[in-house]
């Protein structure tokens, strides 16, 4: 196992790790000059496992290092990682429940939808609007833990997250038109095909069949 895939399932090894911090564990250790509380410590562990997200993809890509098993878990550990946060801030009631169904939502219809497009054989790249959308959330959801501590930054986390929302909707319209369009192209293609096929066969079928014989 290289470096890179190793820091990804790090990623997912904290994962756990943030949901309890979030939603079951006590703590409150006074370390002099400052207070480690569990929103605090959730928002260290939650940095932390950005940190590696940043750190595995720029080790793959200088190092040469980028194999199919980090391309497989790379995104399904980013999308553990959010998930499991926004689903214990809503347990803890601090973002609303709607906005986190709709970005986990999102993530189940894009990933389908790069499922299927590799079944036909291309590849969905990232696009801008989603690479924003990974950073507004990782912006918004640190903003929401530290809001937890510190309840006057609530109304500025809220406002993040309906930047996530946003960014979301225009990431995932922006994932289905490209997803269409190929489709579209991929469909048209297969049609050119099947008819030319048929145009040869019955051009082959003309050929081969025998002359009539003249009386």
């Amino acid at each position: 196992m290289n470096l890179p895939n190793a820091l990804t399932l790090l990623r997912i090894f904290f994962v756990p790790l943030l949901v309890a911090a979030l939603v079951q564990g006590h703590v409150d250790v006074n370390l002099g000059f400052t207070q480690v509380t569990n929103e605090m410590l959730a928002l260290g562990i939650f940095l932390a496992a950005g940190a590696t997200d940043l750190l595995d993809g720029y080790i793959a890509r200088r190092w040469g290092q980028v194999t199919t098993v980090g391309t497989l878990l790379d995104p399904i550990a980013d999308k553990l990682l959010v998930s499991a946060a926004l689903v214990s801030l809503v347990q803890v009631r601090v973002v609303p429940a709607w906005m986190t169904i709709l970005i986990i939502g999102r993530e189940f219809a894009i990933s389908g939808l790069r499922s299927i497009a590799a079944a036909e054989g291309y590849v969905i790249k990232a696009n801008d609007f989603g690479k924003a959308k990974l950073v507004a959330q990782v912006v918004a959801i640190s903003l929401l833990m530290m809001s937890m501590r510190w309840p006057e930054l609530h109304d500025i986390a809220i406002l993040a997250m309906w930047g996530v929302v946003v960014l979301t909707i225009a990431s995932a319209i922006a994932y289905f038109q490209q997803f269409w369009r190929k489709i579209d192209i991929q469909v048209k293609r297969r049609r050119r095909r099947e008819l030319l096929i048929e145009a040869r066969q019955r051009l082959a079928n003309k050929h081969a069949r025998p002359a009539t014989p003249q009386v």
